[in-house]
């Protein structure tokens, strides 16, 4: 993926589709994936094991900075091809694909869309070449659904400095992470509309990495508990203007939630295949499964449960390339992307429950690839926000 490569609208027979230069993307990064990620695959997620150079070999694939400039370091490419790199990381080491996005959304993008010109300068080719790992750091204990409303942590001026004092939690890429986007309140008594945003680094004073948590699914991703204990930060990294934070929560939240559904499209992806290929190898009543028409009906589920889940998530990352910096949590889009995770979260499920069931007790076996798989689904309809917390955005949007 080192050569730019153009993505034009999708007309006519790839209106709901990928056109050709898309579905060259999406195959590069398939072999990439295939050969490079998923070997390493079962041991992240046997032992919560994290390759150390891992994303550097992903940022000499070219694959982090879709979205950047090449004068930062980046790929200059759309929002929808770095969807693209996900789906295809998503179905062959779904753990390092939110890895990824917590690396390329979260805190690479985000800080691009929203930072002065000197921080881009500074940061960005870092986390461009996969030298440096990024993390946001947004939820805190307490505060999980209502991120911004119960946010304790504060930052306040000292001079040259901002304080910061608190502690966030759930935090992908926090174990490992080199540079974080971190949210706290500059005016408490604002609320919401007191939050900044900062660049931390992780041998800022006052910083540290509480405790590794170790999870169900997504385990080779890296996950922490932060904590800041008069954390100095120079004033100069700060994101953006003092009390606009809420504008770079909110539009990195809509984006986020549109590239998490890459993840579940490829790990439904897979999951098909998985079923398809036991299905045909697997006898019982010496016959193979697939010779049953039951079976033959699960198949046939899932194949349209996944091409269904590739239209709502293709629209939600096409719609994304033009949303405005300040743009989110509001609006047409802000309930487009929060349907779009929450129909192939939740579609995902069904997939992934027949395909437990056509695997039978080999699924239930720890080793097996469709039980990692299905152990994965939980966080994708809890993670971004909760299904719930989906279903409030769009009501909300639509009700007004």
């Amino acid at each position: 993926m080192n050569e730019k490569a153009s993505t034009p609208p999708a007309t006519g027979s790839h209106a709901f589709g990928l056109n050709p230069d898309q579905q060259l993307m999406l195959d590069e990064a398939d072999k990439f994936s295939r050969k490079e990620l998923y070997p390493l695959a079962k041991r992240m997620d046997d032992e919560e094991w994290w390759p150390t150079d891992v994303f550097s070999r992903i940022g000499e694939q070219g694959y982090f900075g879709i979205t950047v400039p090449e004068e930062y370091g980046g790929v200059g490419l759309d929002f929808f091809t770095s969807g693209l790199i996900c789906q295809a990381m998503g179905r062959w080491n779904y753990a390092l694909a939110l890895s990824w996005i917590a690396h390329e959304n979260l805190c690479l993008n985000n800080i691009y869309r929203n930072a002065n010109e000197d921080l881009r300068r500074k940061y960005l080719p870092d986390l461009c070449s996969g030298k440096a790992v990024g993390a946001l750091g947004l939820t805190e204990p307490g505060a999980g659904s209502d991120a911004l409303g119960s946010m304790r942590t504060t930052a306040k001026r000292d001079g040259g400095h901002y304080v910061l004092n608190g502690r966030k939690i759930y935090i992908t890429n926090g174990p490992i992470a080199d540079t974080l986007l971190v949210y706290a309140k500059t005016a408490p008594e604002r609320g919401a509309h007191g939050i900044s945003a900062f660049i931390v680094q992780k041998d800022y004073p006052g910083f540290q990495v509480a405790q590794k948590l170790i999870k169900m699914g997504f385990r080779g991703s890296q996950t922490a508990e932060l904590v800041f204990d008069n954390c100095r930060v120079p004033a100069e990294n700060l994101v953006g203007e003092e009390n606009q934070g809420v504008a770079v929560v909110m539009s990195g939240l809509d984006l986020e939630r549109a590239v998490i559904s890459p993840i579940c499209v490829g790990m439904a992806e897979r999951a098909l295949q998985l079923s398809i290929e036991y299905a045909k190898t697997r006898e019982q009543f010496n016959k193979p499964l697939a010779s049953f028409q039951m079976i033959q009906s699960k198949i046939a589920d899932m194949y349209v449960w996944v091409e269904t889940m590739k239209t709502f998530c293709y629209r939600g990352l096409a719609e994304g390339n033009d949303l405005e910096v300040g743009g989110g949590g509001r609006g047409q889009y802000h309930a487009l992307s929060a349907a779009s995770i929450m129909y192939t979260a939740n579609t995902l499920n069904l997939v992934l429950n027949e395909a437990l069931q056509i695997h039978g007790g080999f699924g239930y076996m720890w080793e097996a690839e469709i039980n990692r798989l299905y152990r994965g689904i939980k966080l994708l309809e809890i993670g971004a926000g909760t299904t719930e917390v989906r279903k409030l955005i769009i009501s909300r949007e639509l009700l007004g």
